[in-house]
């Protein structure tokens, strides 16, 4: 699959740009502040190119630190870009109560995911009250091959935006099967033989972000023992199907799938 990269010879494509909005990519909601070195790691980028950019992101307000030893936060400016970005996407608070129910009817992690590259980023999770850990958080990121999130994303994204990922044959199969669960099902799972990780199964139903331009997944999953392929079929994958199908008719937005073209 085709990916940009901060060393792409694009003459278009801004590399210290990229490299800058890389670090703040870096940052998990979890996370209670970030070194250098644990910059470095998380991005691929050396050491001093890091430095040199800490400094321009601290200056403009991007990040922020209290001292010499202390670690890297977003800044003011990163929070009120993230505040303007969560009012601009209405779609993702309006999900949010019945995501929240069904991730305590169904015990399961639900949470929203888009494309990033080759990647699907978890955007917002909710995770069950009677669950004692976050699992995963807003801002990981999945593999979009062999994850329910990237096959129900594939499946319903059109033909252009497809093609423009440079596909293989793999992905190709990949995105066929997806399409043909969305037709029989309304929801997708990732073909075993496929899966990215086997510690946790998860289901997933597109919905088509007019704020993107293509659908992102709606996502719930869990660990194997706790949701086999069984309880998907019978329980979750048509809840969370109905759930998806309730928020197109508030936004007013067609199944996904009717975009592909």
């Amino acid at each position: 699959m085709k990916d940009r990269d901060e060393t792409t010879t694009d003459r278009k494509f801004a590399n210290t740009l990229a490299r800058g909005l890389g670090i703040l990519r870096a940052f998990r909601a979890s996370d209670s502040g970030l070194s250098h070195a644990q910059i470095a790691e998380r991005t691929g980028l050396p050491k001093p190119t890091v430095s040199r950019l800490t400094y321009t992101l601290c200056e403009l307000g991007y990040l922020a630190h209290g001292g010499r030893n202390d670690k890297f936060r977003l800044g003011p400016a990163a929070i009120a870009l993230g505040s303007v970005a969560s009012v601009a996407v209405s779609f993702v608070d309006m999900a949010s109560d019945v995501m929240q129910q069904l991730a305590d009817e169904t015990r399961t992690l639900a949470l929203i995911a888009v494309r990033d590259g080759d990647r699907m980023m978890l955007v917002r999770t909710w995770r069950p009250h009677t669950a004692s850990t976050i699992w995963l958080e807003p801002g990981h990121r999945i593999p979009v091959y062999g994850s329910s999130s990237g096959l129900a994303t594939l499946a319903s994204l059109d033909e252009n935006r497809f093609d423009a990922l440079e596909p293989d044959e793999r992905l190709r199969n990949f995105r066929r099967e997806g399409y043909e669960q969305l037709l029989a099902q309304g929801f997708v799972l990732a073909p075993p033989e496929t899966r990215y990780a086997r510690s946790i199964n998860a289901v997933s139903v597109p919905y088509y972000a007019g704020e993107f331009g293509e659908p992102v997944a709606f996502t719930c999953g869990a660990l194997p023992g706790d949701l086999p392929d069984c309880r998907i079929l019978s329980q979750v994958g048509p809840a969370l199907r109905d759930v998806v199908s309730g928020i197109e008719q508030r936004t007013g937005r067609a199944p996904a799938l009717s975009r592909r073209g």
